[in-house]
């Protein structure tokens, strides 16, 4: 899931605005598609054609639907905090719902299970860094040692400078797709507050500090970064 510029009062516990997630977010988030399409066949690398996946943030559904269609083989396990994006997300797997489990709650709540990939989308800027780090940790204890971890979220310069410019980029970009600001400059110094944003190389250290090897950028789209990584043997 994510929360973008005018939309960072937004609560995913709020039906009118879980009602007008899915026709926003791929206005919101450049390559949409592609990036599910990537996300996946980085997964498809070293997740088996039976294996399981566990997804999180998967408030939505729309990256599990993605998945479900291109591996029919793959068992797939949904974390989300809110109730109203996992009925959503049920809503958008239709038949394909049969082979997803779908968990309320955090990273904790996720089963302990040894999964052979994970994918965490949109998600992440949300965390501090401490609970993004636990987060990142808790997700290499649900992994075999090898399996790929995909991640995509806003990630920007640490210069208050260049942060600024590439969230003026984003505004810009977004507000052509129709999607409404308001005031773009508040807008913008409202992300910056309240969003908990870290640099690319911070993004990096961390997923090497959780025990994940070789972090690979694989996907940018201006504030977007996405990589990938490997559980530590």
């Amino acid at each position: 899931m994510i929360m973008s510029i005018g939309w960072l009062k937004m609560s995913f516990d709020d039906p009118e605005a879980v009602a007008r997630y899915t026709d926003n977010l791929a206005r919101q988030v450049p390559g949409l598609q592609a990036l599910h399409q990537m996300a996946g066949q980085l997964l498809d690398e070293h997740v088996p054609p039976e294996g399981r996946v566990l997804v999180l943030g998967a408030g939505g559904g729309m990256e599990l639907r993605a998945f479900a269609r291109a591996y029919p083989g793959w068992r797939l396990l949904g974390i989300d905090p809110s109730i109203h994006m996992l009925e959503l997300a049920s809503r958008t797997l239709g038949p394909l719902g049969s082979r997803v489990e779908l968990v309320q709650g955090y990273i904790d709540s996720a089963p302990e299970h040894a999964c052979d990939g994970a994918a965490c989308l949109l998600t992440l800027h949300f965390l501090s860094c401490d609970e993004r780090l636990h987060t990142l940790r808790e997700l290499r204890r649900r992994l075999r040692p090898g399996a790929p971890l995909v991640v995509a979220h806003h990630s920007v310069p640490e210069s208050p400078s260049e942060k600024r410019l590439w969230l003026r980029r984003y505004s810009r970009y977004i507000t052509s797709n129709g999607v409404p600001v308001g005031n773009a400059t508040q807008s913008i110094e409202a992300m910056a507050k309240r969003l908990p944003l870290l640099s690319p190389e911070a993004e990096v250290r961390l997923l090497k500090q959780a025990g994940f090897n070789s972090p690979s950028l694989f996907y940018a789209g201006l504030t977007f970064k996405g990589w990938v990584a490997y559980a530590h043997s």
